[in-house]
């Protein structure tokens, strides 16, 4: 970690992630991939099973096919800069000479911003925002004595609007915690 972000103001690791260090860490694929292989391999991983993986991934082969070269790639740039970079973050243990890599407890503070969304979907904000839109038709259209909606009862749009909104809330959720972070599926969520 940098001395900053490691240390409080007393010169102790305050155990915990800055903001900015977040961010630079999640910025290479190669330490996403490193932090999802370890939450879903039960939090550690010998160098040269994470470097074959990675680079499989890296080349849309499974790891069978991995040259010799891809591997050697990524396990130099692994053991050189990014599990380094990732102990002294706080975020791994990296034992050099044994070529093991722990998930530390602190990764769990980097799950808020490891939720992602695929190509082909749109963000949970979004989704949201669409879904007051069509509440707000249903109850303008209501008030306003429009049919179909003027036939439902107050009571009734009120459940329907809660109801929405609990439905989509429990699907979100849901989402989140098993498809949309690093470490659930058997491959990153990028790829």
């Amino acid at each position: 970690m940098s001395s900053e972000t490691q240390d409080g103001a007393d010169g102790t690791n305050d155990g915990s992630l800055d903001y900015d260090d977040c961010f630079d860490l999640l910025s290479n694929h190669r330490r996403r991939y490193t932090l999802h292989y370890l939450k879903q391999n039960g939090t550690d991983a010998d160098l040269g099973d994470l470097s074959e993986q990675i680079a499989a991934w890296e080349n849309d082969v499974d790891r069978e096919e991995v040259s010799y070269d891809q591997r050697k790639r990524v396990y130099t740039s692994l053991q050189q800069v990014h599990l380094p970079r990732m102990h002294d973050m706080g975020v791994i243990e990296f034992d050099d000479r044994d070529g093991v890599a722990t998930l530390s407890p602190v990764a769990a503070e980097l799950d808020i911003y490891l939720e992602t969304v695929s190509d082909r979907d749109i963000p949970w904000s979004t989704f949201y925002l669409l879904l007051v839109g069509a509440n707000a038709i249903v109850v303008l259209g209501a008030g306003l004595g429009l049919p179909p909606f003027s036939l439902i009862p107050p009571f009734g749009l009120a459940l329907f609007v809660l109801t929405t909104f609990l439905v989509v809330s429990l699907a979100h959720v849901y989402l989140a915690r098993t498809e949309m972070r690093l470490g659930e599926g058997e491959r990153p969520p990028e790829l």
